[in-house]
């Protein structure tokens, strides 16, 4: 597209990925003859230090003599696809570690601003400068401050490891499209950059991404390795740890905030837009003004958790409630200053306008975590009629009858709304103990707050999900 300066490239994804000319980076005529080198010969890998860098790409190049129909390139993708949009690339290939990250074809040593000590800054460049392999550039991560030589440089061994692998599977494999490497899963992904001392317990309810956690933990922070905990109670875990709760109280479309206040949040195409209302909050004693401001700062801390819990990027627009000192405006904007200081992605905040709105913009990475928690009601299908609740736990019964007598399954767990639970497992001989004697004691009775009031879900010994649904229920 030399229009756009850009192409358009098949990852192999339902929408080809875009790749614009600046995102090719300085060093792609290295790479793409490096690539080619290691294409010829199948059986001997051709080592990146040996390869030959060639001149910087210029900057006010084009796409089109560049690039041609049908080349392979190595990417990697920076931004995953959001609504009608396909996924953003980059050429300048990078390797993240916990401490420092890996740049094949750069020379360059560069340390995070956010580490303010000359010394440090100094010491790290010197230390990363003697034991960086050749071809190779690194960026030394605001974690790696007061690190020691080993510990760098066992991860660096790590990350230089990934880079072989993937040019390896390049070499070995005919196959195009092909993913080469992959990003470490999204537990240990999200543990590596958030991860700190303070972590008292990690709970993790399935065994495979247990394993990969611990291990991950081990690596990291030896002494902090049993902390990690399989989760093997039989509530739900959110539910344990009230993070349903919390999540249908902090997502949807309203969002209550103290003293009565809430937030509306809208979703566009181009934008997010957040209206704040006071609500029926009681009035404050020293009038309109001070009422506003108190509303405003209360918001303020709630749209910056917001922010960060739904990951929204782009353009974020806040209508707040008018206020008509100037003083008051400015500490609104400093408040909302200091509240996005802890957020990590990049943002950047503009003071209230003429008419009282705060414009923000924030890294988009990936999509804006909707979580709809108003749903199509399960028991009815959206009909809006269904039997009377009172036959409900007939109804159940006779899900249980077919279960152990038909099916055979005679260990299962019923996962109902905690008050249906409450009204099952109540009384000396109880609903539950009544089905127990009559089906057998496999039959257990498990409250979960995911559950709509007449919902069930019935899940076997091993916790998987038995369909037990049939769309004649509702007549």
């Amino acid at each position: 597209m030399p229009g756009l300066n850009a192409c358009f490239v098949d990852v192999g994804f339902e929408r080809d990925a875009f790749l614009h000319y600046l995102d090719l980076g300085n060093q792609f005529d290295s790479y793409a003859k490096y690539l080619k080198q290691v294409q010829s010969d199948r059986k001997k890998l051709y080592p990146i230090s040996k390869a030959t860098r060639l001149p910087d790409l210029k900057k006010d190049g084009s796409v089109a003599t560049t690039l041609s129909l049908g080349q392979e390139v190595l990417v990697q993708i920076v931004k995953e696809p959001i609504s009608t949009k396909g996924p953003r690339l980059t050429c300048e290939l990078s390797f993240a570690g916990r401490y420092i990250v890996l740049m094949p074809f750069h020379d360059k040593v560069s340390v995070s601003s956010k580490i303010k000590s000359g010394e440090e800054r100094a010491r790290l460049k010197q230390l990363i400068q003697s034991i960086r392999p050749k071809n190779f550039g690194v960026i030394v991560r605001t974690s790696a401050e007061g690190k020691r030589v080993a510990e760098l440089d066992s991860e660096l061994k790590v990350l230089l490891k990934r880079w072989e692998d993937a040019i390896t599977k390049v070499q070995k494999t005919q196959t195009r499209p092909q993913l080469v490497f992959e990003e470490t899963g999204r537990a240990v992904a999200m543990l590596r950059d958030l991860f700190n001392p303070s972590y008292e317990n990690i709970y993790v309810n399935d065994e495979a991404v247990c394993e990969e956690v611990k291990h991950y933990v081990t690596l990291i922070a030896p002494e902090k390795a049993n902390i990690v905990k399989k989760y093997t109670g039989s509530v739900p875990i959110f539910d344990n740890f009230n993070v349903t709760k919390q999540l249908k109280s902090s997502f949807g479309k309203t969002v209550n905030y103290k003293h009565g206040a809430y937030l509306i949040i809208e979703h566009t195409e181009a934008l997010h837009v957040v209206d704040v209302n006071s609500g029926n909050r009681t009035r404050s004693a020293n009038g309109q003004e001070a009422n506003a401001l108190q509303v405003n700062l209360g918001a303020a801390d709630e749209i910056a958790r917001q922010l960060r819990l739904r990951d929204m990027g782009g353009i974020i627009v806040i209508d707040f409630i008018d206020m008509n000192l100037a003083e008051d405006r400015q500490m609104l904007y400093e408040r909302m200053c200091k509240n996005m200081q802890k957020d990590r992605a990049r943002h950047n905040i503009l003071p209230l306008s003429k008419f009282g709105l705060m414009q923000i913009t924030r890294q988009r990475v990936r999509p804006a975590m909707d979580v709809m928690v108003e749903e199509t009601c399960p028991t009815c299908f959206g009909k809006g009629t269904i039997r009377s609740s009172i036959l409900f736990t007939d109804q159940l019964e006779s899900k249980i009858d077919h279960l152990v007598n038909k099916i055979g399954v005679k260990s299962f767990y019923l996962h109902v709304h905690p008050y249906v639970a409450a009204y099952i497992n109540q009384g000396f001989v109880s609903l539950k103990r009544k089905w127990q004697f009559k089906y057998g004691f496999g039959v257990h009775v498990i409250p979960s707050q995911k559950m709509a009031f007449l919902q069930y879900e019935f899940y076997d010994s091993k916790k998987q999900f038995i369909d037990m649904k049939e769309e004649i229920e509702t007549k």
